[in-house]
């Protein structure tokens, strides 16, 4: 088990840790200090604190930069561009889970098309509501399927400030306890070759195109957008990484063949299968 992997192990038991004696102080009124109960918490954000911060090197030569990977774009048509390594590193404000080089993306078809984000109500919308859900997802190089998940739900969307509060304080804490395949939600994982590895989150459920050991050509439709794991609404959060576990794995630059690397809120036009470049 490599040391990544050992962390992260270590910062679940740790939650379990403080859960457990919480209850044991409330069912069998322990005398002892109550921060006590809380000891195991604080170790283990010290820890994911530790874990977040902790690897944006290339793996054969750490703490120095990687040359990004060219790829084709992992959708086409209109849209916009959310916590992209253009504007910062780590785009997602953590090195965990191979998340260093991340984007997340929204289709911006038109004006209005896309619900924004409201104080108080609705509370929720339907995936439906949002233009992103349901468009397909497409390899962005010739590859090998390595993981492939889609049997998690698609939930409402977390785009009003009880629902954002919920999932910041309750529901995210509750899927990192659950392991990386409850942050990322339904997924695929495609080994590009060279010691690169393409992770697409979020995937609709029920909607993979391919399997484990299948192969891809460029552009050939994998699954389709959803809003599965760790959030706020269908988007795809897409990111290349040097191993197919995100658990371990070390996040890799990537630019896109004839787009590069949007900046946040940049529109882009990314061209259909049958357009794009060769």
């Amino acid at each position: 088990m490599s040391g990544r992997k050992l962390a992260m192990t270590a910062f679940r038991l740790l939650q379990l840790a403080f859960v457990g004696a919480v209850a044991a102080s409330v069912l069998f009124d322990l005398d002892h200090g109550w921060w006590w109960n809380f000891l195991p918490l604080v170790l283990a954000y010290v820890l994911i604190t530790v874990v977040n911060r902790w690897g944006g090197g290339a793996p054969d030569a750490p703490g120095t930069a990687r040359e990004p990977v060219e790829v084709g774009p992992p959708v086409s048509g209109r849209w916009s561009a959310l916590n992209s390594p253009a504007d910062r590193t780590p785009s997602h404000g953590v090195h965990a889970y191979g998340q260093t080089f991340a984007i997340d993306l929204v289709a911006e078809p038109g004006p209005g098309a896309r619900p924004g984000f409201r104080v108080l109500w609705p509370l929720a919308r339907r995936n439906r509501d949002f233009p992103a859900f349901g468009a397909p997802l497409l390899a962005v190089a010739d590859a090998t399927v390595v993981r492939a998940r889609d049997t998690q739900r698609d939930h409402l969307s977390r785009t009003s400030l009880p629902a954002l509060l919920y999932l910041m304080v309750l529901e995210g804490s509750v899927r990192e306890l659950a392991g990386v395949r409850r942050v990322i939600g339904n997924h695929v994982v495609l080994d590009l070759g060279d010691g690169a590895h393409a992770l697409y989150a979020h995937v609709r459920r029920g909607s993979l195109a391919v399997r484990e050991g299948d192969r891809v050509a460029a552009g050939q439709v994998l699954a389709h957008c959803g809003n599965s794991g760790n959030s706020t609404e269908p988007h795809v959060h897409f990111q290349l990484m040097d191993g197919p576990d995100p658990d371990t794995a070390r996040g890799v630059p990537f630019t896109w063949r004839g787009i590069g690397v949007p900046r946040n809120g940049e529109i882009f036009e990314a061209p259909s299968p049958t357009t794009a470049p060769a």
